[in-house]
């Protein structure tokens, strides 16, 4: 494969837009976890709220991990930029390769965290009556007695 110095050029829109979206999910959860912890000093008997601040201890964690990954993407990007410059190609391969790889890696890291935010929800939603979710295929059969 041929690399020219547009090739991990092309990165830098992507990681810049991913890089806005974890700091715009990491300020989000940092201030319900303020708000949450000053809840939990009031009233510290309720299990739920103890169980969030769990749940967003480890997110915050992964946010962490993603935004790391995500630098060190840019990082490795521009490092294989400047392999390129100075006409060092294998060293450009590599660097290139691990900007990928970071890249997919903080990718994966958002995806647990989103599944995680899901746990967190429902759990907040635990103590309410009469929102038990339906199988697709209940979900379906009441779209169509309606109709």
């Amino acid at each position: 494969m041929d690399i020219t110095i547009n090739t991990p050029a092309l990165l830098f829109p992507a990681i810049s837009l991913i890089m806005l979206a974890y700091t715009n999910r990491f300020l989000a959860l940092a201030s319900r976890v303020r708000s949450l912890h000053d809840k939990f000093k009031t009233d510290n008997t309720q299990a739920i709220i103890h169980g969030q601040i769990k749940s967003m201890k480890y997110r915050l964690r992964l946010i962490k991990n993603m935004q790391f990954l995500g630098v060190a993407s840019f990082l490795f990007s521009i490092f294989c930029m400047y392999m390129i410059y100075v006409n060092e190609m294998s060293w450009a391969r590599v660097s290139f390769a691990l900007a990928i790889i970071s890249f997919a890696m903080s990718l994966i890291f958002s995806l647990v965290e989103i599944i995680q935010s899901t746990k967190a929800i429902e759990l907040e939603l635990s103590d309410m009556q009469g929102l038990e979710d339906p199988t697709l295929v209940d979900y379906i059969k009441k779209k169509f007695e309606r109709d």
